[in-house]
């Protein structure tokens, strides 16, 4: 980890909190579904993103890595039904769509800052839980740690899915050396809707659109290289089982997305995480690059 830093505030139209070492630094938009905008090592930015999108509120932004809760994916028609309760959402849950409060900041051992979302009336008509979701962005030497404590306050059992949604900077014209090593061998295709053999080899990251949800890829772990890029690692907590490709040609950015369920399962069950009333859960993610 890097020695102390700094927690810097920068004011503006969407104000951030930068966390900065000597070897890296991670840029936090809490105002923006407190979400991370920015992650540099070595003097090499790792996100792409769409500045114009992160100032246009009515936008979801494009770039950075996006949180993805209580369900990532879409569901069925943007409805869901389970245990008795009912809802809609958008894909990719809301919490991307609010504002988290800056709960602590801290500099030593090494800079790290907590965001927190509660529930409220808003949300509740969304998803009738009382919730309380905590993220502690903590900075490390190569990348950043992303620790989630979901917390039930209700008093009946909670359904959730967790997961990111990071663009990852590959100039369109280095995607055909990109590569993302995987086990699994068949997907979701969600650009046709079916379920595919994927065919042995590289993922072909250049077609007009990607978005390969894979079938087993083997764990909670992944990793995106491109030539003369290095390698970027993405470690999880064994919940994040999931994992998502997603690029569109003339884009500079390849999406390696880490879910811990599908797609609609507020309508299936299938790896929702259920919490009883009282119960929290802690996951994690680390991105970092080797």
């Amino acid at each position: 980890m890097p020695r102390m830093g700094e927690v810097i505030e920068h004011p503006g139209a969407v104000p951030r909190l930068e966390l900065r070492g000597d070897a890296s630094s991670a840029t936090l938009a809490p105002g923006r579904g407190g979400m991370l905008t920015s992650l540099v090592v070595g003097g090499r930015e790792l996100f792409y993103l769409d500045e114009s999108t992160l100032l246009d509120t009515s936008k979801n932004v494009r770039g950075g890595a996006p949180v993805l809760f209580p369900s990532p994916g879409k569901l069925a028609h943007d409805m869901w039904a389970y245990g008795g309760r009912i809802g809609s959402m958008k894909q990719h849950g809301f919490a991307r769509n609010y504002a988290f409060k800056t709960t602590e900041k801290k500099t030593s051992p090494t800079p790290s800052v907590t965001l927190r979302l509660v529930s409220n009336e808003e949300t509740e008509k969304l998803y009738p839980y009382f919730f309380a979701l905590d993220l502690t962005y903590t900075l490390l030497d190569n990348g950043v740690r992303i620790d989630q404590r979901i917390e039930n306050r209700g008093r009946a059992p909670m359904p959730f899915g967790m997961g990111f949604h990071p663009y990852f900077a590959v100039p369109d014209a280095s995607k055909s050396d990109a590569r993302i090593p995987t086990n699994a061998s068949r997907a979701f295709d969600n650009t046709t809707k079916k379920t595919i053999d994927l065919p042995k080899g590289p993922i072909d990251l250049t077609k007009n659109e990607v978005d390969l949800h894979l079938i087993e890829h083997g764990g909670p772990n992944a990793e995106l290289s491109a030539a003369g890029r290095g390698t970027i690692s993405l470690t999880g907590s064994p919940e994040y089982r999931r994992w998502v490709v997603w690029t569109l040609r003339g884009k500079d950015f390849v999406c390696l997305e880490p879910w811990t369920c599908p797609g609609n399962a507020l309508n299936t069950g299938e790896d929702l995480i259920e919490l009883a009333p009282a119960e929290s859960r802690t996951l994690y993610v680390e991105i970092a690059l080797r």
